[in-house]
């Protein structure tokens, strides 16, 4: 495994550069309860751009995978998040490079994004739509870190909830430390901030996702944005699937047309 410290925590990644070089290189960054193995490796996304001749560069974000295990949730400040990803760039001497976040990993990698847009050549924001815009409902409790502890994971109630608890169990996650993710409070994107932003930005979600919404609405706020809906999909099933990895890959390549929104209001 190879690690690194990033502001004093171990952080664990590969870097993996296809046989004869690489014409490019890529970020990739896991969603929440996965780690880098899970949810891009296993998922076909290493060979995949492997075959493309790009470099791939994945991390454990902090509080999963091989990574430090953190039980504060200030340590999960989506800035801390983000200063881990331009870390290890840094580390490994990446100046400029695309970059892919799925779920919790897109608010890392937007995060990034807005912060320090010469960083990013290309920005793939993927298991997210409009409701990333939305102000988040009032929720009693805390339903997800009340999951994450649950003795008996048959006691969940809400499917989403169970579901996520049974991948992080599948994944042999420490459920303090994702208890931990969930109980941060960021604050919301600024909207301005994205309109600003001129990294070209693919939005890329599931039909059947939910907790995303629609991906063309988080997409228009983007000055150079796209926004894909993979058909018969969820938001655990849109990763491995054909249409999101050529929805990707057409979008680094520039061979999407230049989407054509209203303002964004």
């Amino acid at each position: 495994m190879a690690s690194f410290l990033s502001d004093g925590v171990q952080i664990a990644y590969d870097d993996i550069t296809p046989p004869g070089g690489a014409d490019r290189t890529i970020v990739l960054i896991h969603g929440f309860a996965s780690n880098r193995v899970e949810g891009w490796k296993r998922t076909g996304w290493y060979a995949a751009f492997e075959r493309r001749r790009t470099r791939v560069i994945a991390l454990d974000q902090r509080g999963h995978g091989e990574s430090a295990k953190l039980y504060e949730p200030q340590a999960y400040e989506r800035e801390r998040l983000a200063a881990d990803v331009l870390n290890l760039m840094d580390e490994l001497g990446v100046e400029r490079a695309d970059m892919f976040g799925y779920s919790m990993g897109t608010r890392t990698a937007l995060e990034l994004a807005v912060a320090q847009p010469s960083r990013l050549t290309h920005l793939i924001l993927g298991g997210v739509g409009g409701k990333l815009l939305e102000k988040a409902p009032d929720v009693a409790g805390e339903p997800m870190a009340d999951a994450m502890l649950a003795e008996d994971p048959s006691t969940i109630s809400q499917p989403m909830l169970r579901s996520f608890r049974q991948f992080a169990d599948e994944q042999g996650e420490d459920l303090k430390a994702l208890a931990a993710v969930t109980r941060v409070r960021n604050m919301p994107f600024n909207h301005d901030a994205l309109r600003d932003m001129p990294v070209p930005t693919l939005v890329v979600a599931g039909a059947g996702d939910e907790g995303a919404g629609d991906p063309e609405a988080l997409a228009r706020i983007f000055p150079h944005g796209h926004g894909k809906t993979i058909p018969g999909c969820d938001h655990f099933s849109a990763i491995p699937h054909a249409l999101t990895k050529a929805a990707v890959f057409d979008f680094v390549d520039g061979l999407m047309d230049e989407d054509e929104f209203p303002p964004f209001e």
